[in-house]
């Protein structure tokens, strides 16, 4: 008889989180051969459409590689406002930090990786899971919800950026320069004025002090991306080497923004641009992890 091979991988769906009636599902993506380690994936939308298996190419690409990926739903405009999203990526990360053991993945290697609008949040929720905004999404563990995992850790201890948003207001303006009204109305849906945009600002929580000293953080450009421009992300490259971020930038030239959501050669390129970079990381935590005890 022939014997059937199994899936590299296999995904599940769960409730990572409760915002007042709201529950929060994340779709995990889980390999046959994990190698102890997970990123939390978040998707773009302009933070009003799209949900969790939105970035399934990416997410599925990085769990045949061993990685335990745990891609979310969050809370979307124009039901929702700023700081919402950003609320529960955070209870996201604190949730894949409590259960690691459950995911056989280490507690302090989990990355957070997002695109486009998810990259902002990413980095915004990243850089600010501190703020007392923030704080509200609570954990949902073994069927109960608790507040008190506030006192948790939701630090990634690396960032990935994919064509990221990362300055609200910078794009609000661009968009509607360039007559793009689709993406006003996504931006006047989440956030609703320029106070709130400003507030959301990657490059404005990095330059006043607000964020966290960053991980080490990779940003991806397209070269033909028309949601994005790439002198945003390379102000956003500057914000961060102000702050001594270690930065990798990689251009990938003559391609659209949201490219890598769909299978092609390119997409394998980024989503082994991830790997390693996601591997090296990994890497280097586990050598200070190891050296640590011994040093005492």
């Amino acid at each position: 008889m022939k014997e059937v091979s199994q899936p590299v991988i296999h995904t599940k769906d769960l409730v990572y989180g409760e915002a007042g009636e709201d529950r929060l599902v994340a779709r995990c993506y889980v390999p046959n051969r994990p190698i102890g380690h997970g990123v939390v994936m978040v998707h773009g939308g302009a933070w009003t459409v799209n949900d969790r298996t939105t970035p399934w190419f990416v997410s599925e690409s990085l769990a045949r590689k061993g990685l335990t990926v745990l891609s979310l739903d969050f809370r979307c405009g124009p039901e929702h406002s700023h700081p919402a999203a950003s609320c529960d990526v955070v209870a996201g990360m604190r949730y894949f930090r409590i259960q690691a053991g459950e995911f056989g993945i280490n507690p302090n290697t989990i990355g957070l990786m997002g695109s486009s609008s998810g990259g902002h949040l990413a980095l915004f929720s990243g850089l600010n899971s501190h703020r007392s905004d923030h704080q509200s999404t609570k954990v949902h563990v073994g069927g109960e919800t608790f507040s008190e995992t506030t006192k948790v850790s939701a630090a990634p201890a690396y960032l990935v950026a994919l064509w990221p948003v990362s300055d609200p207001p910078y794009r609000y303006r661009f968009a509607k320069e360039t007559g793009r009204t689709d993406l006003v109305r996504a931006h006047d849906g989440y956030f609703g004025s320029l106070e709130s945009m400003e507030d959301a600002s990657v490059q404005r929580s990095l330059r006043s002090g607000e964020a966290s000293r960053p991980p080490p953080v990779l940003i991806v450009q397209p070269g033909n991306d028309a949601n994005v421009p790439e002198s945003m992300t390379l102000d956003l490259v500057n914000a961060l080497q102000e702050r001594d971020g270690e930065v990798s930038y990689k251009y990938m030239p003559g391609l659209p923004h949201a490219f890598a959501y769909s299978p092609s050669p390119d997409s394998e390129r980024c989503c082994e641009l991830i790997w390693y970079f996601a591997k090296d990381q990994v890497r280097r935590l586990d050598q200070s992890e190891s050296i640590t005890p011994r040093s005492r």
